[in-house]
């Protein structure tokens, strides 16, 4: 070894030569060690977005695909992928000598991360003077060419027709007009690969799970949520917004970060079978980890039973009744009369508490784990 050079061992020839991409850790450095057409190539083991871990990717060509959010690198330049070449990550000289595989970590080229403008989802949540803003959701699914009557939906236009004539601003979302990925499971794969804004947001510019999120987090001070029972539960189109919400949620774990400060939350439970309750206790329970406020007598709720399955008479009944619509109305005055409280001030922010939460402390972030025989 000269002051040049600092030749370390990753690992025995054989064992690098069996898996496409490696993960190894030598002299406390992170590597992805790839094997290709004969060829070994060592590049850093953190990507360049969110420190995911290289070295448990995949090989696609001549690039490392990163496991979070498939961010590309040369295996043996660094580079960033066509196109995104200024994003590099470092890469380091290999050579095999005695059946070993050698790293020069004094070789490494420079990590370079490319400028990117910031998402808009991802400015400062700061509210905007004005009066109370309510965002009304409806998570009924629907044919777009034949949309039918729901019993859940037509109570929230009626709650938020209530609210602007209040002196609100009002805003409502039908879940179903919009197009929106699935949750794909960032945050099994790590917690801190769960990113807000949400990973598929910023890599997908059609997902429209945007709508919501600026809604959720940046605009509305009272949110109604909509929904008719199916099979004892919430819509599906609701437990799939739900699920996109994790990001928001995640933002408390990772980065002691309350995202949706001083919102309140209703809700609107209509459906021909019953479970009223436990629809209820999962909204409740959901949107309370989100951190917002529940005024007295949160929900409204209608059911006609379990043997009820004349729905006919379900919708009959909903159409004809006045004081669901009155209900709907005084769910509102409730709604809007706390987050007026909270946001003039009456009511202070409060801190997070983490002990026995699912926003318990994370453990510090875990190394690459040593493999392919390394010594050093």
């Amino acid at each position: 070894m000269t002051e040049e050079t600092q030749w370390v061992d990753a690992g025995s020839e054989q064992a690098l030569r069996s898996k496409p991409v490696t993960a190894v850790r030598v002299a406390a450095t992170n590597l992805a060690i790839t094997f290709r057409e004969g060829a070994f190539g060592a590049i850093s083991g953190a990507c360049n977005h969110a420190g995911g871990p290289l070295g448990e990717g995949s090989l696609e060509g001549d690039y490392v695909v990163c496991p979070w959010h498939y961010w590309k690198f040369h295996a043996t330049t660094g580079l960033g992928e066509p196109g995104y070449e200024a994003d590099r990550v470092p890469a380091y000289a290999v050579k095999v000598e005695g059946g070993r595989v050698l790293v020069d970590l004094k070789s490494a080229t420079r990590r370079n991360k490319a400028k990117h403008a910031p998402h808009p989802l991802s400015r400062e949540v700061v509210r905007a003077p004005g009066p109370i803003r309510v965002v009304g959701v409806s998570t009924t699914a629907m044919d777009p060419a034949h949309p039918r009557y729901s019993t859940s939906d037509v109570l929230l236009t009626t709650a938020l027709e209530h609210a602007k004539a209040i002196g609100c601003e009002t805003q409502k979302i039908d879940l179903w007009k919009l197009g929106f990925r699935n949750c794909e499971g960032f945050y099994s794969k790590a917690a801190r690969a769960c990113t807000w804004p949400c990973s598929i947001t910023q890599m997908d510019k059609t997902d429209q799970m945007e709508v919501v999120y600026e809604a959720f987090v940046h605009w509305a001070d009272a949110i109604v949520v909509a929904t008719p029972i199916r099979w004892g539960n919430a819509s599906s189109l609701y437990y799939k917004m739900a699920e996109r919400m994790n990001c928001v949620q995640n933002q408390e774990t990772i980065a002691n970060r309350h995202l949706m400060q001083k919102k309140t939350a209703a809700f609107i439970i209509t459906g021909g079978q019953d479970n009223v309750q436990a629809v209820a206790g999962q909204l409740l329970g959901f949107f309370s980890e989100l951190g917002c406020h529940l005024p007295p007598f949160p929900f409204i709720a209608h059911s006609r039973g379990w043997s009820a399955e004349d729905m006919q008479n379900n919708v009959r009944s909903v159409k004809n009744s006045d004081s669901l619509r009155d209900g709907a109305r005084a769910l509102i005055d409730r709604t809007v009369s706390l987050s007026r409280l909270i946001v003039e001030g009456a009511m202070p922010a409060s801190q997070l508490a983490r002990g026995g939460r699912k926003a318990h402390a994370l453990e510090p972030f875990e190394e690459a784990p040593v493999t392919g025989d390394a010594k050093g």
